[in-house]
């Protein structure tokens, strides 16, 4: 967006809004961009402490030509627009980039998947649900769906063998004619005047239910095969079992408590159900304060706000994890060792 008003060849829209360069402005403005709800902060501010060291902005490492680039400057060459340290509880560094600020919301896309996983241990942590469950237990209309012969937990570790895949780059893959215009987060022709009674698919819930089919050559828990559409289901099961709307869930039982600094933003689809994979938009200081509660075993400033034992659960890595990863040579040559509830576990033993 340049000029004021912008220029025609820089002026951001739905169509070309996750494209570079129109995405450096559109990322940090998504609530401009996307139709969003608001996720209220309450409360005291709980203070990120200090002191700040300067100095590690200027840390240099390889830059991979023979020479050295500084910390700060790494991360801006590379289209970072904000990057935060944070070691013991303490903020270290912060640095920020492309008019981006301590003010400035950033969408976290799929990030929202591990936050929606860390408030649906909560459920879990209560007995409200059971992981070897079929999600049509909890949510009837997806009876017939890819999602009836799977369980919860597969659901969470991306294992639900179905039939509908990932597809970013291909403008005729299903992803981009169907999904995402049901998740209100990308534009075709015609999708924005489709209206709900005259659509067999709107929302994503409708996506779900219709169109996302089991894959007959996979079977249910075998293999790790990223979908987002299994992140929507988990929103779906939460709104289901709480009796709340998601922002509302995540709002009473996270975000009132992490002691925010700004109301967070949650993107909404066609039919205005919230965006469960990749919808939160925050600015960076709460998205540290979400990190550092989960890096202390769901505990934050002394309050237990997502349960211990989901927490350990989440970033335990067992044979079986590491077997679904591997059988998927997609990621063969990735730095993860496994997926679990919605977390993508890094090889600790790598480095």
């Amino acid at each position: 967006m340049q000029g004021v008003p912008p220029s025609r060849d820089s002026q951001v829209t739905m169509a070309n809004y996750s494209s570079y360069p129109m995405s450096m402005w559109a990322f940090r403005n998504a609530g401009a961009v996307l139709n969003t709800i608001v996720v209220p902060r309450e409360g005291d501010i709980r203070r990120l402490p200090g002191p700040l060291r300067p100095e590690i902005g200027e840390w240099l490492f390889p830059d991979g030509k023979g020479g050295k680039i500084g910390f700060d400057t790494l991360f801006e060459a590379n289209y970072a627009d904000g990057v935060l340290v944070v070691q013991g509880g303490r903020l270290l560094h912060e640095a920020y980039f492309h008019q981006f600020n301590e003010r400035s919301h950033h969408i976290w896309f799929s990030m929202t998947k591990s936050l929606v996983s860390a408030v649906f241990g909560l459920l879990v942590d209560q007995g409200k649900v059971a992981l070897d469950a079929s999600p049509v237990e909890y949510i009837p209309e997806l009876k017939g769906s890819g999602f009836e012969r799977v369980t919860i937990q597969q659901v969470l570790d991306h294992s639900s063998a179905i039939d509908f895949k990932e597809n970013y780059t291909d403008p005729d893959s299903d992803f981009l004619r169907f999904y995402a215009p049901a998740l209100n987060m990308a534009w075709l022709p015609g999708a924005a005047d489709v209206q709900p009674g005259n659509a067999e698919i709107y929302g994503v819930q409708d996506f779900l239910v219709q169109f996302v089919k089991p894959d007959p050559a996979l079977a249910p828990g075998a293999a790790f095969d990223y979908n987002s559409t299994n992140a929507d289901v988990l929103g779906w099961l939460i709104a289901r079992i709480s009796g709340q709307p998601l922002q509302d869930f995540i709002q009473h039982n996270l975000w009132a408590r992490l002691g925010a600094e700004h109301d967070a933003l949650l993107a909404v689809d066609r039919a205005l159900v919230p965006v469960a994979t990749g919808g939160m938009n925050t600015t960076l200081r709460d998205a540290a304060r979400f990190g550092m509660m989960i890096r202390d075993r769901g505990e934050f400033a002394g309050e237990q706000v997502i349960p211990a034992k989901w927490v350990d659960a989440t970033l335990a890595v067992d044979d079986r994890l590491k077997a679904n990863m591997e059988a998927n040579p997609k990621y063969g040559e990735e730095p993860w060792s496994a997926y679990h509830n919605m977390w993508w576990i890094l090889d600790a033993g790598a480095g």
